[in-house]
């Protein structure tokens, strides 16, 4: 085992340095890393802008040496799920321990062991084997959990809420489902095109809001002058029953899916063509893997799994592809499922989702015109990132957090408790910091698409979009 670090002291007592961080900048969660790899890192990269105190474990000392140069962090050597690993990380110290390795056993042991060295410990494992799933929930107690995260299954959840309305790229949802924040780009020859956001509504024949607008790989918070152009990709704020009126009214036709195809049979693709053959979904899957095919058949006896080369153009054309109306390309391999979507969108596919392992490269997908992109390992740290802003303020934390426009904004949601500035004002009296805009408020279950002269009360949920750079962890913080 090997304590790793930037300063000396930090490799004879981590811990006394992670007390100097904490009084210096006033953190208010000390947290626990457990496994250095995608999800490790992605969460690492996040909690580390917003100023949290990290240990990061992992067992291969060269991950720790790289992760350590880029980022503020304490790096212990070892196997996370010992226990004198574990003390060596500080876990009798820790608020929060987060298991991410690669194998959902050791993930579970050692949330178990760092649950048993301190009793006051949140943890949160990551576990994606299907076979695990039922138990789990329902031993969570025993194994000492406070949040279980499956990329794969918060992916494939993604991709069937998108399945619902092909015209939209990104949904998320907000207000008990009661609203929802939704990405659409404007094509060629769109009624959109070059209006200004004032006459938007009129046009669209439904209440709406545009709370962001990418640009050129730019994000901007538009104000009502703003002129919509081809390509930009909106952000649109709406009641979740007024989607399809917004939909119908701006000429993109929606129907049911009747037909998927799913390239690669991972465990993304299984939860997903199991909740899509629920809905009477003809589901095909395409992998390689005979013995994988072999078990996807067994388990899923209503779904048509076939043995080939997703990447293959003649395997591609003799099962279809042209006659399906949704797309998914879902394989391990990021490069493959860019092909073959790019395929897709060629052959005339109506709608095609693209699962990515890396988010960095989002300015080329959005130049492919590829459609809706989907990193299950976004998704799990930003469900993680609630969970720590929960921590680090109970009262007045935000609810709800979406990562929106390839992580350039946010979008929250608050409740409005005694302690909120400016109850009762309209909104255009509020002291509102640039880049920051009031999106919805919710009240008794009524969503208000507000205006200037709107107002929040007591009780009510209001979300708010943040462009980056914008540290929001209550409604409070978007005042001046």
């Amino acid at each position: 085992m090997m304590i790793l670090g930037d300063k000396n002291i930090a490799r004879r007592n981590p811990r006394v340095l992670l007390g100097l961080k904490r009084k210096a900048r006033g953190i208010l969660v000390k947290i626990i890393i457990a496994g250095d790899g995608k999800v490790g890192l992605s969460l690492t990269q996040k909690l580390a802008e917003e100023g949290h105190d990290l240990t990061l474990i992992d067992s291969n000392q060269r991950v720790l040496d790289s992760t350590i140069e880029r980022y503020d962090v304490i790096g212990v050597q070892g196997n996370c799920a010992s226990m004198q690993v574990l003390e060596n990380a500080g876990v009798d110290e820790a608020e929060l321990l987060v298991a991410a390795t690669s194998e959902d056993e050791v993930n579970l042991l050692c949330c178990m062991t760092a649950h048993a060295l301190n009793k006051k410990l949140h943890t949160i494992a990551r576990i994606r084997d299907p076979e695990y799933a039922k138990q789990i929930f329902s031993m969570r107690e025993l194994y000492a959990l406070s949040l279980i995260v499956n990329p794969e299954k918060q992916a494939a959840r993604e991709i069937g809420r998108l399945i619902k309305y092909p015209g939209f790229l990104q949904r998320d949802i907000f207000a008990k489902s009661r609203a929802e924040i939704v990405e659409l780009r404007v094509e060629e020859g769109s009624r959109l095109k070059d209006i200004p956001l004032y006459r938007l509504n009129s046009v669209v024949n439904c209440q709406v809001l545009v709370c962001a607008v990418s640009r050129d790989g730019n994000v901007e918070i538009p104000n009502g002058d703003f002129i919509i152009k081809e390509e930009d990709r909106l952000f649109v704020t709406a009641p979740s029953e007024t989607l399809t009126v917004l939909l119908k009214n701006l000429g993109i036709i929606t129907k049911k899916a009747k037909r998927v195809m799913i390239c690669g049979g991972g465990r993304i693709c299984y939860y997903l063509a199991e909740d899509l053959t629920k809905q009477g979904i003809n589901v095909q899957i395409i992998e390689s893997d005979r013995k994988r095919c072999e078990s996807l058949a067994e388990q899923l006896p209503d779904v048509c799994v076939i043995n080939g080369d997703a990447s293959n153009q003649y395997l591609l054309e003799s099962e279809g592809i042209s006659d399906c109306d949704t797309l998914i390309t879902a394989t391990g391999l990021d490069e493959m499922n860019l092909i073959v979507s790019l395929y897709g969108k060629k052959c005339g596919v109506g709608q095609v989702i693209t699962k990515v392992s890396h988010t960095d490269s989002n300015s080329i997908y959005d130049s492919l015109g590829l459609g809706s992109i989907i990193c299950p390992k976004d998704l799990s740290c930003n469900t993680i990132v609630r969970y720590v802003r929960s921590m680090q303020n109970t009262r007045g934390a935000a609810i709800t957090v979406h990562s929106i426009a390839e992580g350039q904004a946010e979008a929250l949601e608050f409740v409005v408790d005694p302690n909120t500035e400016h109850i009762g004002e309209p909104l255009k009296t509020m002291p509102i910091k640039k880049n920051v805009l009031i999106a919805c408020i919710t009240r008794r279950a009524k969503i208000i698409i507000p205006n200037g002269d709107s107002q929040y009360l007591k009780g009510d949920s209001v979300i708010v979009v943040v462009k980056g750079g914008v540290k929001t962890l209550q409604l409070n913080d978007i005042f001046e």
